[in-house]
């Protein structure tokens, strides 16, 4: 399954932060899949009309958005670096855990490709007609996402330990600013 900016920027969480804050952000994640999954599969065909019109504004404010967040991320990772604070990777967190929470769902519910993907299973036709085959879509939608958002976060907290030194982790900072601007750009290029 390839990684997005939205999985890249949840990896460069784990790895600034903690395993215990990057679980609550894959959890956003997977929150707002689920709830995307839930609209596709009561609203069906009945939303195809209303989705077109959005997805290219939600396009332009995904990429602001995850270029705002690189910028920040790297600006920060740039005044740490020179002020040559060495901070135990445990001690120093970015956000809290509901704020990442809370950031991630926000993220996605904006990410034109979740938009749109959800939005293909509606215009698409869902073969789930059923209450109890509607819940059954939507619980494994979120466990599915859910399975793969921690498993990119235990990946960045592995690699928040591997590059935990003063040098690591900024060229660590300002890679993932780089992929997370390349990926937003490609999103409306």
């Amino acid at each position: 399954m390839p990684v997005g900016p939205v999985g890249t920027y949840l990896v460069a969480l784990t790895a600034r932060s903690s395993l215990r804050i990057g679980v609550f952000a894959a959890l956003g994640v997977a929150s707002a899949d689920g709830l995307y999954a839930a609209v596709a599969a009561i609203a069906g065909t009945a939303l195809a009309p209303l989705l077109a019109p959005i997805v290219a504004p939600l396009r332009w404010v995904s990429v602001v958005v995850l270029i705002g967040l690189a910028v920040l991320g790297a600006a920060k990772a740039v005044r740490r670096y020179r002020a040559q604070r060495l901070v135990a990777l445990q001690h120093e967190t970015p956000v809290g855990a509901w704020t990442a929470y809370l950031g991630m769902l926000g993220m996605t519910m904006l990410n034109p490709w979740t938009v749109i993907y959800f939005a293909a299973l509606v215009v698409g036709g869902s073969s789930v007609t059923g209450a109890g085959e509607r819940i059954v879509f939507v619980v494994a939608a979120f466990a599915a996402s859910a399975g793969w958002q921690l498993l990119l976060a235990g990946g960045g907290a592995l690699l928040g330990r591997l590059l935990t030194g003063h040098v690591g982790r900024l060229v660590t900072a300002l890679a993932s600013t780089v992929v997370i601007v390349v990926l937003a750009i490609r999103l409306v290029a």
